[in-house]
This record gives C-alpha cells, structure tokens and sequence, in this order.
C-alpha cells in the first residue's frame, strides 16, 4: 500500500453486519458494509525508512564532522534570539506577521553582530 509492506484484513459481510458492536467499530456503519485493518511493516523493496537514512548520515564521520559544525553556526543564533532578544513565542498571528517579526529579530541579530565586530567604527 503506497509503497509500504502491509498485511490487511477485513472480515466478511456475514460476520460484520449482524454484529452487535458494529456502531461502535465503524466510523459510518450505515455506509461501511466490512471492517479492514492493515499492519505496516515498513517499506516493501526492503529500502530503509528516511529516519534510519538520517541516522546513518550522521553517524557517519563526515555526518559527525557537519554536526558538529551546526553548534559553531547555526544553534548560537537561536540561542541568542531566544534567550537574549527573549523570543520565545511570537506576539503575533497569521503567517506573514510571523514571518515579519520573525524577519525583524534576525535583522537585529545581524546588525548587532556587525556593530560588535567593529563595522560600525
């Protein structure tokens, strides 16, 4: 099913519609005639979810190698932003509010950096 090994059962019309806890097994029992379940068991061709692909990435040296360069570059700026600047929710709703306050903190994230870096002089 899509891609996915499953093994799916569904009971027969004789056994399911004179059940008594058909009401409360179906969604809609008076359009649904059977009950069908299905397990997955992961992908069909054997190929490893895209979970177990990112792990394998990381632990690789060179996945480790990457990782630990996020922490030198990108995790300092959302710890700035969040316990510096204090953002810990948006004061705003809708999506481009968001993404305007959003924009503005970088903004004072950045121009901060560079005055501290001694652009500004």
């Amino acid at each position: 099913m899509n891609g996915f090994a499953a093994v799916k059962f569904q009971a027969a019309q004789q056994d399911c519609v004179p059940c008594k806890q058909r009401d409360k097994c179906l969604r809609t029992p008076e359009k649904t005639k059977t009950r069908q379940v299905s397990f997955f068991h992961g992908k069909a061709d054997g190929e490893p979810s895209f979970t177990n692909k990112m792990q394998a990435r990381i632990d690789s040296p060179e996945g480790q190698a990457k990782y630990g360069r996020r922490f030198a570059t990108v995790e300092p700026v959302f710890g700035n932003i969040r316990h510096n600047k204090q953002l810990n929710r948006f004061t705003l709703r809708g999506q481009k509010k968001v993404d305007a306050q959003w924009k503005l903190y970088c903004l004072v994230h950045n121009i901060e950096k560079l005055a501290h870096h001694g652009y500004a002089q």
